[in-house]
């Protein structure tokens, strides 16, 4: 196995690298601090999103410009795979890769290039970081940018939510969407299955992306069959929490104040303002089995009026959400 030695140095340099990532710092204040043991010139962050199959630009500096179809048309290339494959970071220009160098690096000065894959210690791609120097990089670059990559790996990571979603309780399992209908998994809770897959809920979230709601909580009938106490957040998802989302949160759950199905629907048309023949003809009921559900309503939850039911029912998050 190959050894990397690292001095006093380095070590400095790589922490404060995790300082950067991790204290907000992002990309350029993680690049300052690699420039103490990497000489470079300019460099480019590119993101892997999972939820397109695209790689897209997010960060860089040292270029007059980044072509929008560069991030793509490395993608492309021979390198792109052997960087996956291997792990490891691949030198410009080198066969392959000529065309590439001369159309991206070369206009602007830039005598080499080093690719590096970067990955999650969990073995999870998320982007790649482009370096160009008007020099040919030091033979231990290569081996100093593949033992910080895993580090580096999250200011590419376009699977999280980077703002995190405020007034969700621990519990959940959730999902993020953003108004594309593109899933992507929020820190801190553990993604949900019965949402996941669901196209009815990432549809769902998109209308809620485009009310002008913050939040949303009511009782969800899953596909599993059972229900689950669900609740819809708006957060930032994508690169820096750039693009408008929203985080859709469940757990399953018992109906509450021993309410029955039929009864958390009559509850919920209560709570939309609707009359008992309204609620008999949307449930195609009788307007007396309406009267006798609502009396049991009533009675469970200890109100005395539409309106205290009403209050109550959308304080709690009683009522069914028509997913």
């Amino acid at each position: 196995m190959a050894e990397i030695f690292l001095d006093v140095r380095h070590l400095r340099a790589f922490a404060e690298v995790g300082y950067q990532v991790a204290g907000g710092g992002g990309a350029h204040g993680a690049m300052a601090a690699l420039r103490g043991v990497v000489p470079l010139d300019a460099y480019e962050f590119v993101a892997f999103d999972p939820a397109t199959g695209r790689h897209h630009s997010v960060v860089a500096d040292g270029h007059p410009r980044i072509d929008s179809d560069a991030a793509e048309e490395y993608a492309g290339l021979d390198a792109y795979r052997r960087a996956l494959a291997t792990r490891a970071p691949v030198a410009m220009p080198e066969p392959g890769t000529e065309r590439y160098f001369r159309r991206h690096l070369a206009p602007y000065g830039w005598r080499a290039g080093l690719t590096t894959p970067l990955f999650l210690s969990g073995g999870r791609f998320t982007g790649l970081l482009h370096l160009a120097a008007k020099e040919p990089f030091p033979e231990r670059a290569a081996a100093l940018l593949a033992a910080i990559s895993p580090t580096l790996a999250h200011l590419t990571d376009l699977s999280r939510c980077v703002i995190d979603p405020v007034g969700l309780p621990p519990g959940f399992h959730a999902v993020a969407f953003d108004r594309l209908g593109a899933r992507r998994r929020v820190p801190g809770h553990d993604a949900s299955p019965v949402l996941w897959d669901d196209r009815a809920v990432a549809a769902y979230a998109r209308a809620f992306i485009d009310s002008r709601e913050l939040s949303r909580h009511g009782l969800w009938l899953g596909p599993d069959g059972g229900w689950h106490e669900l609740r819809l957040v708006r957060a930032g998802v994508g690169y820096q929490g750039t693009l408008q989302g929203a985080v859709v949160a469940e757990r399953p759950c018992s109906l509450p104040y021993d309410l029955t199905g039929r009864e958390i629907d009559v509850l919920t048309r209560v709570a939309a303002g609707d009359s008992n023949p309204q609620i008999a003809a949307a449930l195609v009921l009788s307007v007396r089995t309406v009267t006798t559900h609502l009396e049991h309503i009533f009675a469970k939850l200890r109100c005395d009026s539409r309106t205290r039911l009403t209050t109550k029912a959308l304080a709690e998050g009683l009522c069914r959400l028509d997913v």
